[in-house]
């Protein structure tokens, strides 16, 4: 049995890792969070620790390994994107390796000097890369990799996921914090992309707004037409008509990718291959965050060239904006 801690408890992820954590038979010691609403935790680790303050989260941890003798194995950290490399050097000082949501950094340079702190510690970083768990993720791989090596696939990434006012006054809708919608919403649609579909050749902005981005991604292996947006309007009149919020859709040769499905166990897939020695780690992270930190300081082109059509769809004002 490992002992773990959480960064990061109160948020939307966070119940996956207390499960993933409670499913592969481990305890988890402590949880931290600047809210106080946790009351998840009840289902799983009733008997955790909790705090509200950094410095007393921090201060426990030391208490218990030098007072009890209880070692830490690893962090979890579910904290909002610009805090996940602070939290994630406090896991690896602190002698325990981190287990980080993605984005797993801001900037690739963020991952060169984790890097020199895992050597410096002996620690390792691991990311939540779930996507590369999913069958049907696994099965399309296999499928390209058996493919003519010559073979180069047409793909369009659709993503729309309805956010509300309450996006935009939160970290989500502060691109210091969040690194915007490609990084917030996008970062494992590239990963799994790139994975799949080789390095990247050229990564091309045609529009990037506070609610909407597109753009095209050439691969090794792939011509990607993206699209992403947390606007309600943007979503297709028939996705409307269901009261969908939310629509994806991901096509290689015209063709729907079907993964829709098969979410409920990934997180627990990722942790059973970390607990063994396999899991994800900061290389692994290393393309997609380069990738989104492009987009983010790209200038978008307009449209030109290969752009997603949903591109062409009348840009919203700001909701704050008079």
């Amino acid at each position: 049995m490992k002992n773990f801690a959480l960064i990061g408890a109160s948020g939307y992820i966070a119940p996956r890792h207390l499960k993933a954590i409670k499913d592969t038979n481990n305890n988890l010691l402590a949880a931290y969070d600047r809210f106080d609403s946790v009351g998840i935790m009840d289902s799983y680790f009733p008997d955790a620790d909790f705090f509200v303050e950094f410095e007393r989260f921090d201060r426990h941890l030391e208490k218990l390994k030098y007072e009890r003798n209880v070692d830490l194995d690893y962090v979890s950290i579910c904290t909002p994107n610009y805090l996940h490399d602070s939290h994630i050097r406090m896991a690896l000082r602190r002698g325990a390796d981190a287990i980080c949501e993605k984005p797993l950094v801001l900037n690739p340079w963020n991952i060169d000097a984790l890097t020199n702190i895992e050597k410096e510690t002996g620690q390792k970083v691991y990311n939540i890369l779930q996507l590369r768990v999913h069958q049907s993720i696994i099965d399309l791989k296999k499928k390209i990799d058996a493919a003519p090596k010559d073979k180069i696939f047409d793909v369009d990434l659709t993503y729309l996921t309805s956010r509300g006012n309450w996006y935009y006054t939160s970290w989500k809708g502060d691109m210091e914090k969040s690194g915007g919608i490609a990084t917030n919403i996008g970062v494992h649609f590239y990963d799994m992309l790139s994975w799949i579909f080789g390095d990247v050749k050229e990564n091309i902005v045609h529009v990037h707004e506070h609610d909407r981005a597109a753009g095209y991604l050439e691969l090794e292996r792939a011509r990607v037409r993206w699209f992403l947006s947390i606007n309600e309007d943007v979503l297709p009149d028939e996705v409307k008509a269901r009261g969908q919020r939310t629509f994806r859709s991901i096509t290689i040769e015209g063709e729907e990718l079907e993964f829709s499905g098969g979410f409920t166990d990934l997180h627990n897939r990722v942790y059973e291959s970390i607990l063994d020695g396999k899991g994800y780690g900061l290389e692994d992270a290393r393309q997609a965050i380069e990738i989104v930190h492009n987009i983010r300081h790209a200038e978008p082109r307009g449209l030109v060239g290969e752009y997603h059509p949903f591109a062409k769809k009348p840009l919203s004002k700001h909701p704050f904006s008079k």
